[in-house]
C-alpha cells in the first residue's frame, strides 16, 4: 500500500544536526495519520506521500521547515522559590504562556535563587538531518480520521 491521505504510517528515525551529531533516535517506531493532520513535519509528510514500507531516505531541512526559529520571548527567569521541588535540569513543566495558553517548558538551568525555562522545542533553530525508514503503511479507520490522530498500538488511547 502507497502512503496517501488517510493512511496510518509506521516509521523509524534518526534525527543529527547537520554536522552529523546524533540528536535523537526513536526507541519504538513511530506511528502518524498522513494527510495533513499535522501529526509530523510538512516536509517529512511530503517526502513520503507516495512511498511504501521498505522506504529509506535522508531529509536536510532547514530549520524553518524543521522546529523553526527559536523565540527568545519563550525564555524566562523565574524564582527558585516558586519552583516546584524535584524538578532537575532538563525537567518539563507546564504553564501558561505570554498569551495565556498552556506551555511546556524545559528546565535549562537552575542558578542561585533563579530558574531559567525555555519554551522552544529543543531542536528550535537548528538545520536538522532525518534518517526514516517505513516500515508499514495500513489504511486508517473512520474513528482515525474523525479524531486527526493513530489510535492503538504507539498512537494515542482514549
Amino acid at each position: 500500500m502507497q502512503i496517501a491521505k488517510d493512511t496510518v504510517v509506521t516509521l523509524t528515525y534518526k534525527v543529527s544536526d547537520s554536522q552529523g551529531k546524533p540528536l535523537e533516535e526513536s526507541r519504538a517506531p513511530m506511528v502518524y495519520l498522513h494527510g495533513g493532520y499535522e501529526n509530523t513535519l510538512p516536509k517529512i509528510e511530503e517526502a513520503l506521500e507516495g512511498k511504501e514500507a521498505g522506504f529509506r531516505t535522508v531529509l536536510e531541512l532547514p530549520a524553518a521547515d524543521a522546529f523553526g526559529a527559536r523565540d527568545e520571548s519563550l525564555a524566562r527567569t523565574i524564582a527558585r522559590k516558586d519552583f516546584p521541588p524535584g524538578v532537575k535540569v532538563g525537567g518539563q513543566l507546564r504553564g501558561p504562556g505570554a498569551d495565556g495558553r498552556e506551555q511546556v517548558f524545559t528546565v535549562v538551568k537552575i542558578k542561585g535563587d533563579n530558574v531559567l525555562l525555555d519554551g522552544n522545542h529543543p531542536f528550535a533553530g537548528k538545520d536538522l538531518r532525518f534518517a526514516l525508514q517505513v516500515t508499514g503503511v495500513r489504511a486508517a479507520t473512520a474513528e482515525e480520521i474523525a479524531h486527526r490522530h493513530v489510535h492503538g498500538e504507539h498512537g494515542h488511547h482514549h
